[in-house]
């Protein structure tokens, strides 16, 4: 029987950690603020926004939200985000995806300032982080890596298997377990053999969008297992990737759905602003 990985309460000594932080820093004269961009009306997004904002008073972040209409023209939102580029009270800048079909969202996330990039999605800090120098690390994947790290296993050595290679989780998170000296495949909608390989991992990272799409019986006795499907079935139901109950029987560790992964997520978006605003505080530039 595995044990639970209580994201929910992990996040939460986080949150405690950098409350305290932001105490001291406003001594300092520091402020961080977070700016969150939202286009549009998607109600997925409402409310991932106001989980951000309600996240950022609790940590005493400054939280600066601009809600804009879906209509607005990629001109109109690249000048709202170069305004928050050179507003000093704004250490980090989020904007909410997805976007209009109408908005080039891979130019929009270009224009953030890499230096106030707390998502991570910049192309500067997608190649920082490829070669091991990383300034600002996604917050999914950070939030999974620090999942695996409070377990007190040791990811050295381990066969880690990632399931999706998406640039938001799949990918960078590869990259974070290679740098911590796992062995790491990454497997896809082509991947042959698909359950040998997952049989392999020590750790194994399910992150492509299907409800129970891994088989409990899958899993390597005494794996640890992190799943980051966020999946509603037709009955309201919220499951992962990951058959749970035959998972659970197998794995030594794992997240449950909801309560792992997602509440590390926005933990770490504060933890990126904290630290852009000690950086920026310190005139530090990439």
């Amino acid at each position: 029987m595995a044990n639970i990985i209580d994201g929910k309460a992990l996040a939460q000594k986080l949150r405690d950690r950098l409350k305290n932080e932001v105490d001291m820093l406003k001594d300092q004269g520091i402020k961080p603020g977070l700016a969150v961009v939202l286009v549009g009306d998607n109600p997925a997004s409402l409310v991932y926004v106001k989980a951000k904002g309600k996240a950022c008073d609790e940590v005493s972040i400054n939280s600066f939200q601009r809600t804009l209409h879906k209509e607005i023209t990629q001109k109109e939102l690249l000048w709202q985000i170069s305004e928050l580029n050179n507003d000093p009270k704004v250490h980090g800048i989020l904007v909410q995806l997805p976007l209009p079909e109408h908005l080039d969202e891979e130019l929009i996330l270009e224009a953030i300032s890499p230096e106030k990039d707390v998502d991570g999605f910049h192309p500067m800090n997608t190649g920082r982080l490829v070669i091991n120098k990383p300034l600002f690390q996604p917050c999914t994947p950070l939030g999974i890596i620090k999942l695996i790290e409070n377990t007190g296993v040791d990811i050295s050595g381990k066969e880690a298997v990632v399931v999706g290679r998406s640039n938001i989780v799949g990918k960078p998170v590869a990259f974070m377990l290679l740098h911590r000296n796992a062995t790491v495949t990454i497997c896809h909608s082509r991947t042959q053999n698909l359950r040998e390989k997952i049989g392999r991992a020590d750790i194994l990272i399910a992150a492509i969008g299907k409800p129970a799409a891994i088989k409990g019986e899958w899993i390597k006795q005494g794996a640890i297992v992190i799943d980051v499907g966020i999946n509603r079935l037709d009955g309201g139901k919220l499951v992962g990737d990951v058959e749970f109950d035959g998972a659970f029987k197998k794995a030594s560790f794992i997240t449950p759905v909801p309560g792992g992964v997602g509440p590390m997520t926005i933990a770490m978006l504060l933890y990126n602003t904290v630290a852009a605003a000690k950086r920026q505080s310190k005139g530090i530039r990439v």
